[in-house]
């Protein structure tokens, strides 16, 4: 996939790298248990969190309140709009229009490869979002869930909704300006606010079972096609109790993954942003979590 994001924030002087110092060391005596000496060996990611899922409970963590860019992780929020807008119908026909298909072809970006005139429900648009991170699939859906006459007002009311369900969510570092991670240059996250919205959308269950599914095949509903799609998460079938989340790459964001894993009764979620080998990564933050109490 080839998705962008933005925004890195740069301090220059003394004085500024004195005050940074000063709250970065802040930041870690007042958050002991996420930024903990102990924890998972190894981990390459420039930004990194892990949480118990049901109560929340920090468990380790590294740059976790970092803004670093996160790719198609953005899809996260994009399917929680969707999911959360008043009498959605999962169900619901959308048409799919070319202006789709040329948006993928003109930023070369990642695509369910959705065919101009097929008819797909919303409930099939999301599994084209956040299996293959389909760019077409999100500005199908942000095109249909926006307001507005013309299709630029409507994706930009949705990334306003994105944005404002974001600041209900307590994300404080999150930011979007586009509805699938191609980024305009303040498309940003850390890995705590993702957690904290991973937590949020696994509590949807279209959304559980949607990012759990490795491999689909969805049939149009007005042609003889059918799509199959395989999720870009390799830690579902290779990591025991893997649960999704999403993927996200970019030459800015490099390699993000929002991921959860589930043993016994107990639920952890991560995110990992930045990290050449975030499925290893997250593998070893998941061992590290489930031998914790």
């Amino acid at each position: 996939m080839k998705l962008f994001g933005g925004g890195t924030v740069r301090r220059g002087g003394m004085g500024a790298a004195l005050t940074g110092a000063t709250v970065a060391l802040a930041v870690v005596l007042s958050a002991a248990p996420a930024q903990a000496a102990s924890g998972p060996s190894g981990i390459r990611a420039k930004g990194a969190y892990l949480a118990d899922s049901g109560s929340g409970r920090p468990l380790w963590g590294k740059a976790a309140d970092t803004r670093r860019e996160m790719a198609s992780a953005t899809k996260v929020m994009t399917a929680v709009v969707v999911l959360e807008t008043r009498g959605v119908n999962l169900n619901k026909r959308v048409t799919v229009k070319k202006a789709y298909r040329d948006y993928v072809a003109r930023y070369g970006a990642s695509t369910a490869d959705l065919r101009t005139g097929d008819q797909l429900t919303v409930r099939q648009l999301l599994y084209g979002l956040l299996l293959p991170s389909g760019c077409d699939a999100g500005y199908a859906l942000a095109d249909t869930f926006g307001s507005g006459r013309t299709t630029a007002r409507r994706t930009q009311s949705f990334i306003a909704r994105m944005n404002a369900r974001a600041r209900s969510l307590g994300l404080r570092r999150t930011h979007y300006d586009s509805f699938d991670g191609i980024a305009h240059g303040r498309n940003y996250s850390t890995p705590r606010d993702l957690v904290r919205l991973a937590r949020h959308a696994m509590r949807h269950r279209t959304f559980a079972a949607v990012v759990k599914t490795p491999r689909t095949r969805q049939r149009a509903a007005n042609v003889h096609r059918t799509y199959t799609w395989y999720s870009t998460n390799q830690l579902l079938g290779s990591y025991r109790g893997a649960l999704g989340i999403k993927t996200g790459t970019g030459s800015r964001s490099g390699y993000c993954l929002v991921f959860a894993a589930q043993r016994g009764k107990r639920t952890v979620v991560g995110a990992l942003l930045n990290d050449p080998y975030r499925f290893r990564d997250a593998a070893r933050m998941l061992d590290f979590a489930f031998r914790t109490r």
